[in-house]
């Protein structure tokens, strides 16, 4: 089965053919970052426009480069931007009716969660998920395809949400995660230090915006800030992030009594967490799955193959109505059967 996938929940338009008989995705992506650049963060109504404006021809190169044709339709039909998504699901669902084949929506953090097997086909369930992009942060017991059951999630900011305010704070331009990641590589280790957030408590819940605020205090001390303490306190600040991340991963794996952990998300792509988290998972005698850093972010072939997923078990979006959803819970899917009219989720 030949599946397309579309993505577009948010600046990044995204397009991919997925092949399950030989395992094999093209893919090919187009990013605003340089449009939203100006403004400091996503303008929605940019976003959109920008969307219909790349669409056709990614599509167009990709079906030229891939000459096959296509057996069904994936899109991302949630959670994201209202407009930007409406782009996306019209086009796909327009394109599933005129080849008449199959199309199926999907949860964009589902397409995250799966990505990992993209590369990594001998990846089984059950296992621990961590999930942790610009707008969500979340540890899931995934036991099966659909069947997720959520142990944590952020109570506040998402740790990449996180990561670009407090890289604002210390003058980094948008998007300012990667280059806070960058700027702590040369930090001054334990110069500064900010406490891990809810890790002196039970439970698997996050809280991040409180060390973006203990940043801001740390800035606020200095008259002039030097680019080695901007650096330092990045490092500080990276790492209360990360520890705290692999922490609740520790603590999940033992309430779960799991061996195998999958990392999935924007954040997934930092070195310091995937070193820390293949540390953990050595001392654990587990295993730790990533994607590849192309496919941590937002991308077509994640959906692609997600929706090849739900396809291959029988499962399709019937009706002709354009639906999506700015707010989606991973573990809520609709009961009345709106968004997968077939499906177990």
């Amino acid at each position: 089965m030949k599946v397309l996938g579309i993505e577009t929940s948010c600046d990044e338009t995204g397009v991919a053919i997925y092949d399950s008989a030989t395992h094999h995705v093209t893919h090919l992506l187009h990013t605003q970052i340089a449009l939203h650049a100006q403004y400091g963060g996503v303008v929605p109504e940019l976003a959109s426009r920008d969307h219909v404006q790349y669409l056709v021809p990614l599509l167009q190169e990709l079906l030229a480069a891939e000459k096959k044709s296509v057996d069904a339709v994936a899109y991302t039909s949630g959670p994201g931007l209202v407009g930007a998504l409406l782009v996306g699901v019209t086009f796909a669902r327009s394109l599933a009716y005129a080849w008449q084949v199959p199309s199926m929506a999907v949860h964009h953090m589902e397409g995250h969660l799966l990505a990992p097997f993209l590369d990594h086909p001998d990846l089984t369930f059950p296992f621990l998920a961590l999930l942790v992009s610009g707008g969500h942060t979340l540890l899931v017991d995934v036991r099966g395809l659909g069947d997720y059951h959520l142990l944590g999630e952020s109570l506040d900011d998402a740790a990449g949400e996180a990561l670009d305010k407090t890289a604002k704070l210390l003058g980094l331009p948008y998007p300012g995660g990667a280059l806070l990641a960058k700027l702590a590589e040369s930090g001054t280790p334990n110069r500064f230090h900010f406490t891990r957030p809810l890790i002196d408590r039970p439970g698997l819940d996050f809280s991040f915006s409180g060390l973006k605020t203990a940043v801001l205090h740390t800035i606020n001390q200095f008259e002039t800030i030097d680019e080695q303490t901007r650096a330092d306190i990045a490092h500080a600040f990276i790492a209360a992030v990360m520890d705290t991340l692999v922490i609740k991963c520790q603590r999940a794996l033992k309430q779960l009594n799991y061996k195998n952990l999958v990392v999935a998300g924007g954040v997934s792509a930092n070195k310091q967490l995937r070193q820390q988290l293949t540390e953990l998972m050595q001392t654990l005698n587990g295993k730790l799955w990533l994607a590849r850093p192309e496919f941590c972010t937002d991308n077509g072939a994640m959906i692609a193959y997600a929706g090849y997923r739900h396809l291959a078990q029988g499962e399709q979006t019937k009706d002709l109505a354009i639906r999506v959803k700015a707010r989606w819970p991973l573990v809520a899917y609709d009961k009345d059967n709106s968004l997968y009219p077939q499906s177990k989720l």
